[in-house]
């Protein structure tokens, strides 16, 4: 087995360890303290024993001081009892400790004894101190006590009620004890020291030498006990079965806890993954909108990790910055329980910046005691399905713009077919007046002047018909080297009476030296006359100067004619919305001016661009490239036009 998966399995003897190891620290404990407690007792023991020897021989030495006294007194007196027993000393030592004194002569024959014994047990039971009298010839006095008597009087009684005193001979015999029947046995067991004591003791008075190796023997009455056994008896046999117990309690407790834990593991894993595997996003907000769990699809969703979501509080990062306060607006109702229940739409924003179109459905967030404790929100993306929604939508558009192009361009070629013939009269009508009035010699120069310009323009009209007939009945636009220079100037010739009239200026910034363009000179003329037109009726509503500036530039292969006035401007719209078609913001316009110059000029590889005039106005710009482009645009333009926008 692993050993890292062996370590937690085991956790469990870690009780049962520390136990034992406390049981025996506290075994260890107790035979240590009585370890010391032996040794201080034993040393107490060796300092009572040398106090009471040092009594003892104390006590000895007064008696033989005693002994002295009594010696000194009896010399010169008579060797009779009555002179032994007529001394106080007599009385006194036998009140204190003497058993009898004996008064022997040189042959140490018995010449008085206080009180009188038999000669036979005269020194059977104690042993005697003596001493010889100071002149020679008197005798020897023998004072006869007994050693418990000694004892008795020589031990103070705190010392008795502690140990055994006793006097043992070279022998370990016990010549007196302070109890009455000493357990020599026992001593093995006991606390026991011994000390000499040295004096004149002598078993009897015929003795030739003193008992010099007699000793005093302190023995401790109540031996030390021995609270090992009976500590390690009660936690051997109570505390350790209990631990035991409580370890192997704690055991099945682990396993249920492991069991739980792997079941809850189980369960988490089972629905972590269902969560991750769902295709809605899911999210959980506490009351302050502060965000408690993401799933993975909702990471997706945003292009956010969890750890970067998990703990934010409103404004979230996926929020849009230009729809702060909706957001934050809806939010709040949201957290008050006002969301509703059929859902809402809301856009978001990924991380990569891309907007995301989603749809969020509010529930309460319960706990397993039943609490509500924050708010759920199932999220689901729907940009796919708004974009294909969006396309439905243009494609139905373009269906209906299609179809009303068809019917315009049928309606237009119709128009085309029926104005040929009254331009074709009005220009014959006008070549016959002109020959009519120079045969009767008429040589008025304004008449004249005007039927020549009526036949240019009516012929110029038919070219323009001819030109729209064959653009909307799909044929190539007739590309050939004009002068664009020339072209601005025709078109800007047939508006400046029209811009004169409605207080209009017309200036004119052309660049020198512009080569020849490869295009269409009719179709172009009508893109600038459509340009200008525009300009010139978003000024109606403009006081003061009424200023439109056509001009041109040159920029690599593409020369570029702008069309720009002072009037109030494009309003924020861009060129995809005012080239779309059918819109227009003329109450009479028919929103096709600006989608058909787009499609002339993109049918010319060139493009069509709309944007604010710096010191206000609107710029209107077109290039064409000076040489044609390899892969040239198809020639039907109308059918771009479901791409294309309005005009204002």
């Amino acid at each position: 087995m692993n050993p890292r998966e062996l370590l937690p399995r085991s956790l469990w003897l870690a009780p049962l360890g520390l136990s034992l190891i406390f049981v025996l620290g506290v075994l260890a404990w107790v035979w240590a303290n009585e370890a010391d407690e032996r040794d201080q007792l034993r040393q107490t023991l060796i300092s009572d024993a040398l106090s009471t020897e040092a009594q003892l021989r104390g006590r000895i030495e007064d008696e033989r001081g005693q002994l002295r006294q009594l010696a000194a007194a009896l010399r010169g007196q008579p060797r009779n009892q009555d002179s032994l027993e007529s001394r106080p000393e007599v009385n006194a030592g036998l009140r204190r400790l003497w058993q009898s004194v004996t008064w022997l002569d040189a042959r140490n024959r018995v010449q008085a004894e206080v009180p009188p014994v038999s000669e036979a047990g005269a020194y059977e039971d104690g042993l005697s101190l003596h001493l010889t009298a100071a002149t020679e010839g008197e005798g020897t006095l023998v004072v006869r006590y007994a050693p418990a008597l000694l004892l008795k009087r020589g031990v103070p009684w705190w010392l008795a009620r502690k140990y055994d005193v006793q006097l043992v001979d070279s022998a370990d015999q016990v010549i007196a004890s302070t109890t009455d029947s000493p357990l020599r046995a026992a001593l093995g067991e006991r606390l026991s020291y011994r000390v000499a004591l040295p004096g004149p003791l002598r078993a009897s008075p015929l003795a030739e030498t003193a008992l010099t190796d007699a000793a005093v023997e302190l023995t401790l009455r109540e031996p030390p006990t021995n609270g090992v056994k009976p500590l390690a008896w009660v936690l051997v046999a109570g505390f350790l079965p209990l631990i035991a117990v409580a370890s192997w309690l704690i055991r099945r407790q682990m396993r249920q806890v492991q069991r739980a834990e792997v079941a809850g593991r189980t369960e988490a894993a089972w629905r972590r993954a269902m969560e991750d595997s769902a295709l809605v996003a899911l999210r959980a907000r506490d009351f302050d909108g502060r965000l408690l769990y993401v799933n993975r699809t909702f990471c997706e969703l945003v292009g956010l990790p969890a750890e970067a979501l998990v703990g934010l509080l409103p404004p979230m990062p996926y929020w849009p910055p230009d729809a702060l306060e909706e957001l934050t607006e809806r939010n709040r109702r949201n957290l008050a329980g006002q969301a509703p229940r059929e859902g809402f739409e809301a856009r978001w924003r990924h991380a990569s910046g891309r907007p995301v179109d989603v749809m969020v459905f509010e529930s309460p967030l319960v706990d397993a005691g039943g609490r509500q404790i924050g708010w759920m929100g199932s999220i689901i993306d729907v940009t796919e399905r708004k974009r294909l929604e969006e396309r439905e939508r243009r494609e139905v558009e373009t269906l209906a713009h299609n179809a009303r192009l068809t019917m315009l361009g049928e309606v237009a070629s119709t128009l085309a077919h029926e104005l040929n013939q009254p331009l074709t009269a009005i220009a014959s009508y006008t070549a016959g007046v002109s020959n009519s009035l120079a045969k009767l010699g008429v040589q008025d120069e304004l008449v004249c002047g005007a039927l020549q310009r009526l036949g240019q323009q009516a012929a110029h009209a038919g070219r323009i018909v001819a030109r729209i007939r064959e653009f909307l009945t799909r044929r190539e636009p007739r590309h050939e080297r004009c002068d664009l220079h020339e072209v601005v100037r025709a078109a800007l010739d047939l508006m400046r009476r029209d811009c004169q009239r409605r207080g209009v200026q017309l200036e004119l910034a052309l660049a020198p030296e512009v080569p020849p363009v490869w295009a269409d000179a009719v179709l172009i003329e009508q893109v600038v006359i459509n340009l200008v037109r525009n300009a010139t009726d978003a000024l109606q509503a403009q006081a003061g100067s009424r200023r439109i500036t056509v001009s041109s530039r040159v920029a690599g292969g593409f020369v570029r004619v702008t069309v720009q006035d002072n009037g109030p401007g494009l309003a924020g719209q861009r060129i995809e919305q005012l080239c779309a078609p059918f819109y227009s913001t003329k109450p009479d316009g028919m929103g096709m001016g600006l989608a058909i110059c787009r499609s002339i000029i993109e049918a010319h590889q060139g493009v069509l661009d709309a944007d604010e005039a710096a010191g206000g106005g609107a710029v209107f710009s077109f290039s064409l490239p000076l040489e044609p482009l390899d892969a040239e645009a198809p020639a039907d333009a109308s059918s771009d036009m479901s791409d294309t926008r309005t005009s204002p």
